[in-house]
């Protein structure tokens, strides 16, 4: 193998996601994966912290795509108006590789540890949020409320999506399900 392999870490992270869909997770071994990707596992390493990482690489990536579609939301737009834009772009991103998408939900649903960190990282996603929220001035607890429902709202929408494979793309889940939330709060039950 040559020293310098070019998108090395892509070729990484493909081959995990594959192994961990043929053998599970806890069966599959960074040495593994660095064959399968024709690399060394040094090589692995210097790419990821452990097999684990390969799963939650883009984690910042998706923190700033969050903060940043809530900065560049208009000045009047409502907290949950921003938040909404903001998850309805993550639904955009997510939905460019469906397929991938949904393996990965799978590797992580199979496993505890895993969905744990996934729960860890949405609560993270919230906290960049509402970090953003109160860059345009929305005070507490209005920030954490309206990025924490948005949270809410995307793994809602983002489960209803994985169930149906051949159903709407997952932004337009997303902005459904925001038009729910609104419509939930604007219904009075029958007396």
């Amino acid at each position: 193998m040559s020293r310098w392999e070019p998108n090395a870490r892509g070729r990484l992270a493909e081959a995990a996601l594959a192994l961990y869909g043929e053998q599970g997770f806890d069966r599959t071994t960074a040495a593994e994966i660095a064959a399968r990707a024709g690399l060394t596992e040094r090589t692995f390493y210097r790419h990821f912290a452990d097999k684990r990482e390969v799963l939650f690489h883009g984690t910042d990536m998706v923190r700033e795509l969050l903060a940043r579609a809530i900065a560049d939301a208009p000045a009047g737009a409502a907290p949950m108006d921003a938040v909404g834009t903001a998850v309805e772009a993550l639904g955009a991103v997510l939905q460019e590789n469906p397929e991938r998408v949904r393996l990965r939900d799978t590797v992580i649903s199979a496993n505890a540890e895993l969905r744990e960190r996934e729960l860890t990282k949405l609560a993270g996603l919230a906290t960049a949020m509402a970090d953003a929220l109160r860059g345009r001035g929305v005070p507490e607890p209005a920030a954490s409320l309206a990025a924490e429902t948005g949270i809410a709202v995307f793994r809602t929408a983002f489960a209803h999506w994985i169930r149906e494979p051949h159903g709407p793309d997952l932004p337009g889940v997303v902005r459904a399900s925001m038009d729910e939330l609104g419509n939930a709060f604007a219904r009075r039950t029958p007396a």
